[in-house]
C-alpha cells in the first residue's frame, strides 16, 4: 500500500476523523509490519479524538484485518482493471469502507460518503472518487449475497493456509480460520472462587478454571478489578503456568515474562518468582499489574539468552514466536508475519530453551510454550531440544490437569490448543488461543 499522507485527524464532519485514522492504521500496519495495538496506541495519542471516535477507528481497523482476504477479493472483483496504480491512499480507504459496509453495524451512507471525502483529500486518489463510489455502493447492495458465500480460509494468507492444512488437515484448517472470524471472548484468571466471580460478572466457569465473560464491558469498571481479585488472561494462556505445578516457597523463573499474567499465577501459587524480560517498558506494565493484584516478584531486565542465576526449582519459558495462535484476538498478525520470520524465531527459541535448561535444577521442571500454531515453533522445537539435551525427558500432561480437554493433548502428552476447540454457548463464547506447551524434567 501507499503511505497515507500525515494530517490532522480532527475534523468538523462527524465520523470523518475516525475513518481517516482507521485508514491510516491499516496502511501503516501493512506497510511497516508493526502490530496494530502498538500502532494504534502511538497514533491515537496524537490524534486528538474523542474516545468514541478512537474506539470506532480501532474497530474498523480490527474488522478490516480480520476479513482482509475477503475484503480484497470483493473489491478486486468489482474493479474491472484492478486497483488503480499511483492512487495514493485509495486502497486503505477502500478497505476501511468495505469493512464497515460488510462487517460492522455502520450506516451505509456514512461509510460511503466519508470514504469519498477522504479520497478527495489527496490529489492522487481524488481522480478515482467516481469509481470508488460505484464500487462501495455496489458492495452495500450485494452485502447479503457476499456474506452467504464467505470462505473462512480466504481470510488467511497463502502461507498460513498451506501450513495449517499440511499440519492439521483441511477440515481443521477451515475450523481454525472460522474461529478466527469470531470476535474473541474475554477470559479472566481469578485468585479464588471462580464460580462466585462468574456469577458476579455474568460469566461462565470453563473446565480449566478460567472465567469467561458473556458481556463486553470495559474491564476497569468491573467488580473486582480495582481490588485485584482477577486479571485478564486467555484460557489457553493460563494453562502453562498451572502445568508447572509450583509449590509454596519454590524458586521459579518466568522467562520472557511480560506482561505478567503467568508471573501473577506463579506468585499467587506461593512461589518465589523471578520475572525476566528484556523489555523495560513491558516490565513496567508487569510491575503495575502485580501491584494492582497485591502480588510480589523479583523483576529483572535482561536478555534471557544471556541471563545467569542460581538454578531454579522450576522454569517457565514463554518464548517469542510468530503469535499465529493469537490471530483471533490480534487479526493483524496474519498479515504482518511472513514465512521467513519462522526461521529467525525458531533459532532464537532454541537458544532460549537451551538457556532455560541450564537454569533448571537437576530434577526440576521446565515448561516451554509458544502462542503459535506452527509446528516448527512447538513440536519440532522440542524434538530438536531433546536430541541435543539428553538430560531432559518429557513429563506427559494428564487430561485432568486441563479440565479433561483431551483434544488439546498430543500423543506425546504435550499441550496443543487450537482456536476451534472448547465449545461454548455460542460461537463467540467458544474457542481459545492456539498454544503449544511441553513439560520437561531434568535429570
Amino acid at each position: 500500500m501507499t503511505r497515507v499522507q500525515s494530517q490532522s485527524f480532527s475534523d468538523d464532519a462527524p465520523g470523518l476523523a475516525a475513518r481517516r485514522l482507521a485508514a491510516t492504521l491499516i496502511d501503516e500496519v501493512l506497510r511497516s509490519g508493526t502490530a496494530l495495538d502498538e500502532t494504534f496506541e502511538r497514533m491515537a495519542q496524537g490524534a486528538g479524538l474523542e474516545p468514541a471516535d478512537a474506539g470506532l477507528a480501532r474497530a474498523i481497523a480490527t474488522a478490516a484485518f480480520r476479513r482482509l482476504g475477503t475484503i480484497r477479493d470483493v473489491i478486486d472483483a468489482r474493479l474491472e482493471r484492478g486497483s488503480p496504480r499511483k492512487s495514493g491512499p485509495f486502497e486503505p480507504i477502500m478497505v476501511a469502507a468495505a469493512a464497515q459496509l460488510l462487517f460492522l453495524d455502520v450506516p451505509d451512507h456514512a461509510a460511503v460518503d466519508l470514504a469519498i471525502r477522504q479520497l478527495h483529500e489527496d490529489a492522487r486518489s481524488a481522480r478515482y472518487t467516481s469509481l470508488a463510489n460505484a464500487v462501495l455502493r455496489r458492495l452495500a447492495r450485494e452485502r447479503e449475497a457476499i456474506l452467504t458465500r464467505l470462505e473462512p480460509l480466504t481470510d488467511a494468507p497463502d502461507w498460513l493456509r498451506e501450513s495449517w492444512t499440511t499440519t492439521y488437515g483441511p477440515d481443521v484448517a477451515i475450523a481454525i480460520a472460522a474461529a478466527h472470524a469470531e470476535e474473541p471472548p474475554l477470559d479472566l484468571t481469578v485468585k479464588s472462587d471462580p464460580a462466585g466471580w462468574a456469577e458476579k460478572l455474568d460469566g461462565i466457569v470453563l473446565p480449566t478454571g478460567s472465567v469467561r465473560l458473556r458481556g463486553r464491558e470495559a474491564v476497569i469498571g468491573l467488580p473486582g478489578f480495582a481490588e485485584g481479585e482477577w486479571w485478564v488472561q486467555d484460557a489457553a494462556a493460563a494453562l502453562p503456568a498451572r502445568l508447572l505445578n509450583v509449590r509454596p516457597g519454590e524458586r521459579v523463573a518466568d522467562l520472557c515474562a511480560a506482561p505478567g499474567g503467568k508471573t501473577a499465577q506463579l506468585a499467587q501459587a506461593g512461589a518465589v518468582v523471578t520475572a525476566v524480560d528484556r523489555s523495560g517498558p513491558r516490565l513496567r506494565r508487569l510491575k503495575a499489574n502485580l501491584e494492582r493484584l497485591g502480588l510480589k516478584s523479583e523483576v529483572v531486565t535482561a536478555d534471557v539468552a544471556a541471563y545467569e542465576a542460581e538454578s531454579f526449582d522450576a522454569v517457565l519459558l514463554d518464548a517469542p514466536c510468530s503469535a499465529t495462535g493469537t490471530i483471533r484476538r490480534h487479526p493483524d498478525v496474519a498479515w504482518t508475519k511472513r514465512p521467513e520470520d519462522i526461521a529467525k524465531l525458531t533459532a532464537l527459541q532454541a537458544r532460549l530453551l537451551d538457556q532455560a535448561a541450564r537454569l533448571t535444577k537437576p530434577g526440576g521442571r521446565l515448561i516451554y510454550c509458544t502462542c503459535s500454531l506452527e509446528r516448527a515453533e512447538g513440536e519440532a522445537q522440542i524434538e530438536a531440544f531433546l536430541s541435543r539435551n539428553t538430560g531432559f525427558v518429557r513429563d506427559p500432561i494428564k487430561p485432568e490437569e486441563i479440565g479433561g480437554q483431551t483434544e488439546a493433548l498430543t500423543p506425546q502428552g504435550s499441550l496443543r490448543t487450537l482456536p476451534h476447540q472448547l465449545a461454548g454457548e455460542t460461537p463467540r463464547l467458544s474457542g481459545w488461543a492456539g498454544f503449544y506447551a511441553c513439560r520437561l524434567i531434568g535429570s
